[in-house]
């Protein structure tokens, strides 16, 4: 299974106008430990980030599953629950999952989801969708 972490830098982007503009992104790192999520970010945007940039925090995500869409450049956190039954007990327990996936508008990362998900053995529910600030994943 993956571990995510979401690194968020501060740097000084550029706007419109030309003039530069302190802002701070957040991007989802695919990597074994904290080190090498933030060591994956200094060496990747490293390349595209005009001047200095700083990585002000490196956090394990809850986010268990990406599906990535290259026609897209928005990012969307899915909320998945399911049942399951317990081995030891018999009884049935709740399982929620949040996962990311890109897509243009809420309807086609709806319609995206269901399609990445459709192999799933268990019946699972979309309980929520919702734009996320995640900038790329990595």
């Amino acid at each position: 299974m993956r571990t995510w972490f979401i690194c968020t830098l501060k740097y000084a982007k550029e706007n419109e106008q030309g003039l530069l503009k302190a802002v701070s992104e957040k991007y989802l790192i695919d990597a074994v430990s904290f080190t090498e999520a933030e060591a994956t970010v200094y060496e990747v945007l490293g390349n595209y980030i005009r001047g200095d940039f700083q990585v002000t925090a490196v956090t394990k995500s809850n986010i268990v599953d990406v599906f990535i869409y290259e026609d897209s450049d928005y990012w969307w956190q899915c909320k998945i629950t399911y049942f399951i039954v317990d081995g030891d007990s018999g009884r049935e327990k709740k399982v929620t999952q949040f996962m990311l996936v890109s897509a243009n508008d809420v309807k086609e990362a709806y319609d995206r989801i269901n399609e990445s998900l459709s192999n799933m053995l268990v019946t699972f529910r979309l309980t929520e969708i919702k734009e996320s600030p995640i900038q790329a994943c990595l």
